[in-house]
């Protein structure tokens, strides 16, 4: 079992898990509002992994995917000035884990539970779909918008969906993270 070591580094960092379907500009809204509020974000870490698989992923890539992004999200939470922007996050894992392969690792769902994130943004389907040799779901964006939508609400996770094309889309995540 996977140990959090969130609660033994900077516990005055904001943590906000941008979470949604393929192609919903989860990356562009990372980037975007690490460089408007002057911080860092956490690159996706399964983008990097499965470019360099040589095979079809399994259960097994998905944890370690999830393994290897709780690092890199602890080790940039570091870098972070008074907020962490996470390009993804468990949950993420736990839905594609359970839509492809009908089950998820206890320990990811067990993490889930015990790291902190003091907010969601849930990207929307609204973008135009953009294919790249990664995506594997233009067809599915609705239903896995649905069980984004559904876990954060049954998580009880403090959450906004984001929708807007480029600047509005930028726009709508800052006023939705302005009661932080």
């Amino acid at each position: 079992m996977l140990h959090s070591v969130q609660h033994d580094i900077k516990k005055d960092i904001k943590r906000i898990a941008i979470v949604g379907p393929e192609s919903t500009g989860k990356t562009t809204l990372a980037e975007q509002l690490a460089k408007h509020y002057n911080t860092v974000f956490v690159p996706e870490y399964a983008r990097e992994y499965i470019g360099k698989l040589k095979k079809i992923y399994t259960l097994k890539d998905i944890e370690i995917i999830s393994k290897k992004q709780l690092e890199l999200e602890d080790a940039k939470a570091e870098q972070a000035n008074k907020i962490l922007f996470c390009d993804t996050n468990l949950i993420v894992s736990k839905i594609w884990a359970e839509y492809v392969f009908g089950k998820c690792p206890q320990w990811i769902l067990d993490e889930i539970k015990n790291r902190h994130y003091n907010f969601y943004l849930l990207t929307n389907i609204d973008l135009p779909w953009v294919g790249d040799e990664q995506r594997e779901h233009p067809n599915l964006r609705e239903p896995l918008f649905g069980l984004y939508e559904q876990e954060l609400k049954e998580k009880k996770f403090s959450f906004s969906v984001v929708s807007g094309i480029n600047e509005e889309r930028f726009l709508n995540a800052k006023k939705a993270l302005e009661n932080l």
